[in-house]
């Protein structure tokens, strides 16, 4: 029950030594302080607690317990996130996914890595040893970056794997072993092995690229349990810190041009393993970086192909930037050419806006008679995916282009939308809009905040406290339903781990920042203050309400006598809230 994981987890880990891996963190009176990890800043507001084991940013807003914090900066699920510190804290969970007998997956393929990159340093890893010399990939980067070889023989992993004591089951499960009419053997053989990592870092799939021989040139893993292409992107679980320093993604098509770029000092380069882009790669980036960089091959055909997938990007929040390589036919042997990396970050600086790039892919389509009516539509339904605010700056070319006044070009893109937004019915086509129906969600009161935490951590005020007595204090609609439910003897890590999978960080950032706020009180009865001041606040609603009605001519003698009482009450000069 993941209620029970949750509580477990607390129990075992320090909210302070986990978020110390990330941030370097220094103590400040009974809390630590450091530059906060989601927005820039040069002056730390960034508060953890090791009391209350929970972090606050006072400078945007960004809150909650060790699950949350581990989610946003590794931007993985909250079972990922709950695999990932159960494992720190050494408590065992169900596998998430499973092979066909039950047998972890996820422990086939880290013996399948290990066995790779032994064979690549071993005696019968010459070949992928020459390959990755003749690519000018340095010894000291196979170990960085987890290349392998994978035997020629027949069944080399597969005996390795049989000695551990390997299920076949989970083995065919992980996808390194395929069934034959003679058994098992080995999916990969005489290739050197890119192992690919999820967002988390642990291996989830190979991919094989051949040496000598016939076959394939690139085989990858087929899809499972625990791999599915359109959900990942090679590098990422290394790339993902540099992308948000830096605020962009460079996205390419292959393993070696992935990882030339991070050789060369890009380490925000991710390959797309070989697939059309997706809307989950899209939504993969546009958790670590607002930009993203596509350079794939140089050839227009192989552009043209790929603009659809760029479209989804785009249409995805991303802000889709097309680097063109001159003289070369791919990112790896432009930046292994003398001065390539200097080159590349000029190609960078120079990349076209997407629509922009697509009108130059097409401009000679749209100047030829035959072609100008298909590659108009081309371009129209490229445009229609994007938000009227992305489309906005691009309206005077793409009207140029196609020959029409501005007018009449948003008339068209407005009826490709319609016939676009069939199948999903009822989604804007604004980006950042917030599900809570704003362009951003209001700070909560502090001290409607403060108390909400002292409820969410203390089990006797729930018990002793009434709805009718705490629900008047808050005046926030979605607090109220947080304190009824506590109040209806819902369990707080039943809550959270119930927000945490529906991904609502709302709460628990409230919750956090109630937390800093008592902190800031310093007062040994936090909660006779909070309440104090809330009741006082709620006397003056109640007061001012009543002066209305007055003034309307509604009041009732009851109206009347309620109001005579509450004066006496202000007078008394305890309610500046």
């Amino acid at each position: 029950m993941h209620a029970d994981h949750v509580r477990w987890i607390k129990e075992r880990l320090d909210i302070v030594e986990v978020i110390g891996d990330y941030v370097p963190l220094k103590k400040v009176g009974r809390s630590f302080k450091g530059l906060c990890p989601f927005h820039g800043e040069k002056t730390p507001s960034f508060t953890v607690s090791p009391e209350r084991q929970t972090y606050h940013c006072f400078g945007c807003g960004r809150g909650g317990d060790i699950f949350s914090f581990v989610m946003e900066t590794e931007g993985i699920s909250f079972s990922q996130a709950l695999e990932l510190l159960a494992s720190r804290a050494g408590v065992s969970l169900e596998p998430v996914r499973k092979g066909a007998s039950g047998g972890d997956v996820r422990s086939v393929s880290a013996l399948a890595q290990e066995f790779f990159s032994e064979s690549l340093s071993g005696p019968g890893g010459i070949s992928g040893r020459h390959y990755l010399a003749k690519r000018n990939v340095p010894e000291h980067f196979w170990k960085e970056f987890g290349l392998g070889w994978a035997p020629s023989g027949w069944d080399s992993l597969w005996r390795h794997l049989r000695s551990r004591n390997v299920d076949e089951k989970d083995a065919l499960a992980c996808g390194v072993v395929v069934e034959g009419n003679r058994g098992l053997y080995d999916r990969f053989r005489g290739r050197v092995i890119f192992p690919i990592a999820d967002v988390s870092g642990r291996i989830i799939a190979f991919g094989g690229r051949l040496v000598d021989g016939e076959g394939a040139k690139y085989l990858n893993s087929p899809e499972g349990v625990l791999f599915r292409k359109r959900e990942c992107l090679y590098l990422l679980h290394r790339a993902k810190q540099f992308m948000r320093a830096r605020g962009r993604a460079i996205l390419v098509e292959g393993y070696m041009d992935a990882l030339r770029l991070h050789m060369e000092g890009f380490g925000e380069a991710v390959a797309s393993l070989g697939t059309a882009l997706t809307s989950e790669q899209a939504d993969l980036v546009k958790r670590f970086a607002p930009r993203c960089y596509i350079c794939f091959d140089a050839d227009a055909a192989g552009q043209e192909a790929a603009v659809r997938g760029m479209y989804v990007l785009q249409s995805r929040g991303l802000d889709v930037r097309v680097v063109s390589l001159p003289e070369a036919k791919d990112p790896d042997e432009f930046l292994s050419a003398p001065g390539g990396s200097a080159r590349f970050a000029a190609c960078l600086d120079e990349a076209m806006p997407l629509v922009r790039h697509h009108l130059f892919l097409r401009r000679d389509a749209l100047r030829d008679p035959t072609q100008r009516e298909q590659a108009t539509r081309d371009i129209l339904s490229g445009v229609a995916q994007l938000s009227s605010l992305d489309l906005a700056p691009f309206v005077p070319e793409v009207a140029a282009a196609f020959g029409l006044f501005a007018h009449q070009l948003v008339e068209l893109v407005e009826r490709e939308r319609k016939v676009l937004s069939q199948p999903e019915q009822g989604k804007s086509s604004l980006s950042g809009v917030s599900i809570t129906g704003g362009k951003e969600e209001e700070a909560a009161d502090p001290v409607e905040a403060a108390l909400l935490f002292l409820l969410w951590t203390d089990a006797s005020r729930r018990r002793s406290a009434s709805p009718e007595g705490m629900l008047p204090l808050f005046s926030e609609e979605r607090l109220r339903h947080i304190v009824m439910a506590l109040l209806s003897g819902e369990v707080p890590e039943e809550l959270e781990a119930r927000w945490h999978v529906i991904g609502e960080t709302y709460p628990l950032r409230v919750v956090a920042f109630g937390g800093e706020w008592c902190a800031r009180l310093e007062e040994k009865d936090a909660w006779k203050t909070v309440v104090g001041l809330l009741e006082a606040r709620n006397r003056k609603r109640q007061y001012e309400a009543l002066q209305l009605k007055c003034r309307r001519g509604e009041a009732t003698d009851e109206d009347l006598l309620a109001l005579r009482d509450l004066a006496q009450k202000l007078k008394g000069g305890k309610d500046s809230a």
